[in-house]
């Protein structure tokens, strides 16, 4: 394994920047801009519609990601009240990071293999580690434990009753993320569904660029 502070591990944290930035960045200005679309434009007047990172990342919850691969970013303001239509709305809110991420890693896969040509490792490592975490991003934040956004999906799809005991589980999400964390749970249930997605994403493109 790699040492966080030897020279490898300190260029592997390096190209992996870019990849993490773009991710967390796009993720949290994808919620601000869906809850603008929905009626509520409380994001827009925070300022969280700016591509500026430092407008949506945590400093630790940044430096947790670097150094153990899971971190946070400061959520988006979103006041479900000025929705058109809630139910709608707080779905559409919850999804469109996920779908964002996943998005732009397909983009930045697509990228990968537009400039295989050039020669130029270090872009492609740069370009695989947008890719990987963008899948990452978009996976995990589906999975149905809050604060995550897929809490928030499967909420709307609860009874009223059920809902609310569910919501009340939020104040021990946290907890239960960093025990699935340090236990290795992450790895079983994200990696298979990540790799799956790599290897569509290359399917897909593979046809693409092959056609060339």
């Amino acid at each position: 394994m790699t040492s966080l502070f030897s020279s490898a591990g300190l260029m592997q944290m390096l190209l992996s920047l870019p990849g993490i930035i773009l991710a967390i960045t796009f993720h949290e200005m994808a919620h601000g801009y869906a809850a603008e679309s929905m009626g509520d434009d409380t994001a827009k007047l925070a300022g969280r519609l700016s591509p500026n990172p430092l407008k949506h990342l945590d400093p630790i919850g940044f430096l947790s990601m670097l150094i153990f691969h899971f971190g946070w970013a400061k959520p988006v303001p979103v006041n479900p009240s000025r929705f058109r239509n809630r139910r709608k709305g707080m779905i559409v809110v919850a999804l469109s990071g996920c779908v964002t991420n996943l998005l732009l890693g397909f983009i930045s896969m697509a990228a990968m293999y537009a400039t295989q040509g050039l020669g130029n490792i270090y872009l492609q490592i740069i370009l695989m580690y947008m890719t990987m975490y963008n899948i990452m991003f978009g996976v995990f934040n589906l999975i149905p434990i809050p604060p995550l956004d897929g809490a928030d999906v499967l909420a709307e799809f609860l009874p009223y009753k059920a809902r609310v005991s569910y919501m009340k589980f939020s104040r021990y999400g946290m907890i239960v993320l960093l025990a699935m964390m340090v236990f290795g749970l992450f790895g079983y249930i994200i990696t298979p569904i990540v790799n799956w997605i790599y290897q569509f994403y290359g399917w897909i493109l593979g046809m693409i660029f092959g056609a060339f």
